[in-house]
């Protein structure tokens, strides 16, 4: 089973231009993500994928590989799926996100694992919430689980509703995930997913792993116990740049 690791890595985002490029700490944000990527010992090969010359040639700059891709993208899983093209031979995508430059290799690891399963189409990662900010924050998406461990469904609100409950106890009466981003696709699945239509629910929640459920998709969950740190926003930037020391 070979499998690629996908940075999508896009220069022109609407919250924060050019933040694939920005330093931490002596290092772009998008090779610290790369360097963090290698560390994982299940990838073959890791690869960024960008729209833009600029990052390109960032990329190529410090010893990693990085290829063009078209600007007409709406997701990172449509970057992967072209990126998946140019570079056959892989069996799993992984779909990295290039906005979080700490990312933890196990988290990679684990989502890998879950290929493990020959009937695994779709993977990703969900973590347990702990605060009541997190579980009322509409930009933390939550997920419901089977007893399969497979999403049913993501929200954007607080799912599911603990009837006769005050909201205030939901936390301890009940346990409660929240999606972290990280994808995994094989990659015949990731060919026929980026042909399907835009579902009604994808654009009521704006979640585009909507319209894989309701296309009949498994996306199989495992749990992680790791805390990411996504560069959302020049605010979140400087909240990593204090949190993390100057030589990591």
């Amino acid at each position: 089973m070979r499998i690629l690791g996908v940075i999508p890595a896009r220069y022109a985002s609407t919250r924060f231009p050019g933040k694939p490029l920005v330093d931490i700490h002596g290092k772009s944000m998008i090779e610290r993500v790369y360097e963090q990527a290698l560390k994982s010992t299940k990838l073959n090969e890791v690869v960024v994928a960008t729209d833009d010359e600029r990052i390109l040639l960032h990329v190529n700059a410090f010893g990693g590989r990085a290829i063009l891709t078209s600007e007409e993208h709406q997701s990172g899983t449509d970057r992967c799926a072209e990126t998946s093209e140019k570079l056959p031979g892989f069996d799993i995508i992984i779909n990295i996100q290039g906005d979080e430059p700490f990312i933890d290799p196990e988290q990679i690891n684990l989502l890998c694992a879950c290929f493990e399963t020959q009937e695994t189409e779709l993977a990703t990662l969900v973590k347990k919430i702990h605060s009541d900010a997190e579980l009322n924050n509409p930009n933390t998406p939550k997920v419901i689980l089977n007893q399969n461990s497979e999403a049913i469904y993501f929200s954007r609100t607080i799912i599911p509703y603990l009837r006769g409950i005050e909201p205030s106890q939901w936390l301890n009466a009940h346990t409660f995930y929240k999606h972290i981003g990280i994808y995994g696709y094989r990659a015949h699945t990731l060919k026929a997913i980026t042909k399907l239509v835009v579902s009604t629910l994808e654009k009521a929640e704006a979640l585009e792993q909507l319209r894989w459920i309701e296309n009949g998709y498994k996306i199989k969950v495992a749990v992680t116990e790791i805390e990411t740190q996504a560069v959302d926003t020049p605010g979140d930037l400087q909240n990593i740049l204090l949190s993390q020391k100057p030589n990591t």
